[in-house]
Order: C-alpha cells, then structure tokens, then sequence
C-alpha cells in the first residue's frame, strides 16, 4: 500500500493523528519517560538521538507501506497529546499501539486514537484481526482493547527491554462483518 506523508491524517473528534516527523521529536523525548514505559516493551531513551533514530524508522516504514505512527493532536489547539501506531499494515494481522504524555491521561485520547486507527484499518485494509498486546495490570489500555470489541487470545509472559518479566495479555479486534 502506498500511503503519503504529507498528505495522510486521520480525524476524530476531538484529535488530529498525522504522521510522526521529526518535528515532534523534542517533544516526544521530554515526554516518553520511565513513567510512560513502565507498560512498554521499548525503554526510555537516554539520548535524543534515539528518539530521532525511531522516528526516522517510522517514517522509512511508512513510506514502504509496512507501518503507521502518528503523533496524536488535540485539533483544536495542534497540542502533542502521544504516539499511536497501526504496525505491520501488509500483513494479516496488524498490531495496534498507544502511549499518552502523562499530562494528558484521563482524557480519553488513547481510546480515541486507537479508534481512529481502527476506523482507519477497517475503511483501507482487509485484515484477519488487529493485535493489542498489553500488560495485564495495565488496566487503562486493557479497558481501550475491550471498548473496541477486543477479545483475549492469549495471555503469556515477556521479558521487556529494562528486564522486567511481565504477564502480557493478547488482545483481538476483528474487523465489521
């Protein structure tokens, strides 16, 4: 699939989810704390450089039609709320992904950019089903997975990148029939 940069955004409500640029990049190294990675497989990075090497990632595979990883935006003020990702596009079974900035939690935007992501997939992909691995007591995501028709495949065990072992739950959302 072909998708454009400088052309792509999806619209929610009340969010703007464009494509991750390197423009965010200060923002997203201030805010992708150990805080925000407790619950993630990727550690916090110590140097900015990091964060520009998984944006230019990002943007390398969304050019090659592979993944999806916007910065997610209030629409009304253009604020940096989080990163959400849609990976693995050309596959059967892409996996879905969220982090909000600490200061925005509450507020529901992870739940609605991951459905907006979802509306997305559901409008220009044929997929069997998307994954949403989540930590099992993070109950925050688990409940985004859930309102979005998410059923528990698996549950399992993973070692993430800062050691720690943790009981992942397997989540998956199928597409309208």
């Amino acid at each position: 699939m072909k998708l454009d940069q400088k052309t792509f955004s999806i619209e929610t409500e009340r969010l703007l989810l464009v494509p991750i640029s390197l423009d965010y990049a200060p923002v997203i190294f201030g805010e992708f704390t150990d805080e925000i990675t407790r619950y993630m497989y990727p550690i916090t990075p110590k140097e900015i450089t990091e964060t520009e090497a998984f944006i230019k990632e990002s943007m390398q595979k969304f050019e090659d039609g592979k993944d999806i990883v916007v910065a997610v935006l209030k629409k009304d003020s253009k604020e940096y709320v989080g990163n959400s990702g849609l990976h693995n596009i050309d596959t059967p079974t892409p996996e879905l992904g969220i982090w909000i900035k600490k200061g925005a939690h509450g507020n529901g935007y992870g739940k609605e950019a991951v459905a907006g992501l979802k509306m997305w997939a559901d409008s220009n992909l044929t997929y069997e089903y998307l994954k949403y691995p989540v930590v099992e007591e993070n109950m925050p995501s688990r409940k985004i997975a859930e309102s979005l028709g998410g059923e528990v495949f698996l549950i399992s065990s993973q070692t993430f990148k800062n050691g720690k072992v943790f009981s992942l739950v397997d989540y998956r959302i199928y597409p309208p029939k």
